[in-house]
């Protein structure tokens, strides 16, 4: 059973207690039990370390939940779980903007909470861990922009190096990118946005909103049906309409 710590934010008494109770039976810590947002502050800069936050929406002081989930979610990075009696539309969508990692009704059972803690946690190591690997994208992408003819890209686990020679076209396929290259394909989990941004812009160009090609790589351009043929690449790649003159820019035409 894991030992994680749970921060409890409860402006009731007894609910704290019972929360705790079900929280220590299930084999968690609670390090910390607050009845207002200024409590939880002052318990955080006094060093209380919580891997996870269960959180009423309604307490005493001047911020309630979602304010306090807010400011857990800028300063701490630390996933929070509502748990609260209200379940209206309006409660639900202001909510839903600090993006928490679950959402239980009072009264709860032990097995939701037990549940929706070991879910919210999991989901919330491999966020980090995607975020660790785009750090590390990033970093090295930067060198790309800043004179390096090649960029890294994460492969299960071990950072690949393609030559800028050698990649042909970048493709967006829901939360993922796909690296089309010359020694094979490559997937990341980021945002064509994110990566047209570390692209050196002298070597690529956008040219539809899923796909970012190396200009050097384009044999023809087909006005008709407004695709691109890619060198070393059997199919063709559209050209998006609002695209289509920031292309032709690139290119030297008679």
């Amino acid at each position: 059973m894991s030992t994680m710590n749970v921060f409890i934010v409860e402006d009731e008494n007894i609910v704290a207690k019972d929360i705790e109770q079900s929280l220590k039976k299930l084999g968690y810590n609670v390090v910390g039990i607050a009845s207002s947002g200024e409590k939880v502050k002052e318990l955080l800069e006094a060093g209380v370390k919580p891997d996870i936050f269960l959180m009423d929406i309604m307490i005493k002081g001047a911020m309630n939940g979602i304010e306090v989930a807010n400011y857990v979610k800028e300063k701490l990075n630390l996933p929070v779980i509502f748990l609260t009696a209200y379940a209206d539309e309006n409660t639900l969508s202001k909510a839903k903007i600090t993006e928490p990692y679950g959402y239980i009704l009072k009264p709860f059972k032990e097995i939701d909470l037990h549940t929706t803690i070991e879910m919210a946690m999991y989901k919330h190591q491999k966020n980090t861990e995607i975020k660790k690997e785009l750090d590390v994208y990033s970093a090295l992408a930067t060198e790309a922009q800043n004179g390096e003819e090649a960029i890294f890209v994460k492969n299960k686990s071990r950072l690949v190096k393609i030559s800028i020679e050698d990649l042909f076209f970048v493709e967006a396929l829901k939360d993922y990118v796909i690296f089309n290259s010359k020694h094979g394909k490559y997937t990341i989990h980021s945002t064509m946005k994110d990566v047209e941004s570390k692209l050196p812009n002298k070597f690529f160009a956008r040219v539809h909103r899923s796909y970012i090609v190396n200009v050097n790589k384009i044999l023809s351009i087909e006005h008709v049906n407004g695709r691109l043929q890619i060198e070393g690449v059997e199919k063709s790649v559209p050209i998006g309409g609002s695209y289509k003159d920031e292309l032709l820019k690139k290119f030297n035409l008679l």
